[in-house]
């Protein structure tokens, strides 16, 4: 498959992700798949560019934790991108924690299954 289409499926699924985690995470909310599409861009935009920033100068104290500050980290990643994407909303701390961990789960679990078959 081209290097196009594995971009556009891993969008899609992205969103799919979203969409799932928002009807099972109270405090999530997605208003349709336009703006799930939206946000989904805009969380890897923010995690490509203030995530590797973070995630570089909080190495340290990830090593310290083992890795689970890496769960902050995308939870903030989480509230960035509600607060930039139109009809995405996260409400809270917690709702990012468990977002944050069950979008990361999802959305490995989905591509796994779409890019194994």
């Amino acid at each position: 498959m081209g290097s196009l289409t594995h971009l556009v499926v891993n969008w899609l699924l992205s969103a799919l992700s979203l969409l799932l985690v928002a009807q099972v995470i109270p405090g999530i909310q997605v208003a349709g798949f336009g703006s799930a599409l939206a946000a989904a861009v805009i969380i890897g935009l923010v995690n490509a560019t203030v995530g590797f920033v973070l995630k570089i100068l909080t190495f340290p104290l990830t090593l310290i934790t083992l890795g689970l500050f890496l769960w902050v980290i995308n939870a903030l990643m989480l509230k960035l991108a509600a607060a930039l994407a139109p009809g995405f909303r996260v409400h809270g701390c917690l709702p990012a924690l468990l977002g944050a961990l069950a979008l990361s789960i999802l959305n490995t679990l989905l591509r796994w299954l779409v890019w194994s078959l």
